[in-house]
């Protein structure tokens, strides 16, 4: 298969809000092995937190979560089959304690 065909179907995958990563590198990889099945190692997937627990961690209030989020410092991460639930990357968190970005 050409590369740029794994790059598009690798977008394609990325747009798709009901597919983990981990998900998405196992049926990359399967692509990649012509459908034989790849048995890769893992990472956990990353736990999404919600509003009061980012507020408690960070010492603050759900407000200046929001804030954040507004400025692109905390990205939202719209839970599947939802429109209107959105949780936090508990990394992205632990990114912005850390003052990382």
């Amino acid at each position: 298969m050409l590369d740029t065909t794994q790059d598009a179907v690798r977008a394609l995958l990325r747009a798709d809000p009901s597919i983990t990563p981990a998900e998405r590198t196992r049926i990359i990889a399967t692509i990649r092995e012509h459908g034989k099945i790849a048995t890769t190692t893992e990472p956990a997937p990353d736990r999404l937190l919600r509003r009061p627990e980012v507020a408690r961690r960070l010492s603050c209030c759900t407000r200046s979560v929001d804030h954040w989020a507004r400025l692109g410092l905390l990205p939202k991460v719209t839970l599947p089959g939802r429109v209107r639930a959105v949780g936090f990357r508990e990394s992205d968190v632990a990114k912005l304690i850390a003052g990382g970005r």
